[in-house]
């Protein structure tokens, strides 16, 4: 058997929410806590997927997907319920494909003004070779 491949789901959350809701907004910080995961297990993440709303039967999900050899991770069990449109039909499929599903189990980074305004600028921030740091 080869090594277990991780998709890391993050949370595509309208810029407009980083006041209310940064963590959901912020992918990047999703998609590092998933790396950090998958890395304590010895695993890689082979694909991250950003996504709203998805619904549970979606080929970008499911696109070459195998029991035993797949598991999909994200931040929160708030996050996924962001990310897809029916999480308790997510995790049915999910167990129907024998595919894991887990959640990192770890409060998201803290915000304040300034991680907020650094969020707010990477993400508004023309994409031409510019990661808003």
């Amino acid at each position: 058997m080869g090594a277990l491949r991780v998709t890391a789901i993050a949370s595509l959350t309208p810029l407009e929410e980083l006041g209310a809701e940064p963590f959901l907004v912020d992918s990047r910080s999703q998609h590092a806590m998933c790396a950090r995961w998958a890395a304590e297990r010895g695993y890689v993440v082979a694909r991250q997927l950003l996504v709203c709303g998805l619904r549970p039967d979606h080929c970008a999900l499911w696109d070459g997907v195998r029991a035993g050899h797949d598991v999909f991770v994200a931040p929160s069990r708030r996050v996924l319920e962001n990310a897809l449109s029916d999480v308790a039909e997510f995790t049915a499929e999910c167990a129907r494909r024998g595919v894991r599903v887990e959640t990192v189990g770890r409060a998201g980074p803290s915000y304040d003004a300034q991680t907020k305004a650094r969020v707010h600028r990477r993400l508004s921030m023309p994409r031409d070779g510019c990661d808003g740091r």
